[in-house]
């Protein structure tokens, strides 16, 4: 499975942006998807994640109801809005799949990941 995440830029505080993330090559195994991020001089951290049925989700607290995870099965699609956008928010964001053994299966170790996307970078200017 191939990860392709899109959607980072500049954004000034309190701004909102949309990451995407489209999976390509053997996505007919049911994934669990979503995001983690990498601040400058920080260890990779987990952002979010929902299950395959979309019936679960899964959020760090820091997301604090700013940030929505959604997903559109048919395009092999994740998304992750992010609103109310703070300097602190700024990192590159990667998408990230594992298998569900579940509909309700959801993640938030790195060590459940099995891919990873090449990362998008969101920068959020004071």
């Amino acid at each position: 499975v191939q990860l392709q995440a899109s959607g980072g830029g500049l954004v000034q505080a309190g701004g909102s942006l949309r990451l995407s993330c489209v999976a390509s090559g053997r996505t007919g195994t049911t994934y669990v998807m979503g995001w983690f991020r990498q601040a400058p001089g920080k260890e990779r951290e987990f952002v979010g994640s929902m299950s395959w049925s979309g019936v679960s989700t899964y959020y760090a607290d820091f997301v604090k109801g700013r940030f929505t995870i959604s997903r559109d099965n048919a395009k092999n699609t994740v998304y992750l809005q992010m609103n109310s956008l703070e300097p602190e928010d700024t990192a590159v964001y990667y998408c990230a799949a594992a298998k569900g053994l579940s509909s309700f299966s959801i993640f938030h170790r790195e060590s459940e990941i099995d891919y990873w996307g090449q990362g998008t970078l969101v920068t959020v200017s004071s």
